[in-house]
């Protein structure tokens, strides 16, 4: 299955995720800050990484942001906290989805299947799908977005919103539907968050920003 990484100073907190985690199949590595999980980072690749947000030595935003300049591996993020600052800066940051202590067990689990899931793997190898329209360049197979030319760096999570919203393009799209197509059923969060991620996505796209239509009491609508 997954090779998880589990991030937090509490030891009870990694071993209950590692219980779960290997009752599914999962192999996980512990770090007990973000300094080791930066250092752990460095030498191996990972599936996924299960992030605490408050820790000694180095916080998990931090962390991630280190991490974010050699891999961009999925993150989910732990906090004891809920307020909405964390979680938009989390999702500048890259970060896939936010988990608030205490949590169930069961319901990680199944975000961490959910992300991976719309993380690309399998399909047919052969078929290279790409969309361009202008300078605009989505490569679905390579999971890569360009303009004129030009790599866009984008969260996971953004590339998960555009790709699908280019597949469904010309088509009005529920903001229920987006989530649940893009977040997946499991997810428990509020409409606020899609909005911040396409907010950060027209950001990414800068001039072919005016492409996502934001379609009132409805969604949105990718037009192209």
């Amino acid at each position: 299955m997954y090779q998880i990484l589990v991030v937090d100073d509490e030891e009870r907190i990694r071993t209950l995720i590692q219980k779960y985690a290997q009752f599914e199949g999962h192999t996980v590595f512990e770090a007990s800050n973000g300094l080791e999980a930066v250092e752990l980072c460095r030498k191996k690749a990972f599936d996924l990484i299960i992030m605490d947000i408050m820790m000694p030595e180095l916080d998990g935003f931090s962390a991630v942001k280190e991490i974010r300049k050699t891999a961009s591996t999925p993150v989910i993020m732990l906090s004891a906290r809920g307020e909405e600052y964390d979680k938009i800066h989390g999702f500048e940051l890259g970060v896939d989805d936010y988990v608030v202590k205490p949590f169930s067990p069961k319901e990680l689990m199944m975000r961490v299947d959910a992300i991976m899931k719309r993380s690309g793997r399998g399909g047919d190898q052969d078929r290279h799908e790409v969309y361009k329209t202008g300078g605009l360049l989505v490569d679905f197979t390579a999971r890569k977005v360009l303009i004129d030319g030009e790599n866009v760096e984008m969260s996971p999570k953004e590339y998960d919103l555009i790709f699908y919203l280019v597949k469904n393009r010309g088509i009005a799209l529920t903001r229920e539907k987006l989530i649940c197509e893009v977040w997946g059923y499991d997810f428990y969060g509020d409409a606020r968050t899609l909005d911040t991620h396409i907010k950060l996505l027209r950001k990414s796209l800068g001039n072919y920003s005016d492409r996502i239509v934001t379609l009132r009491g409805v969604g949105y609508r990718f037009e192209g």
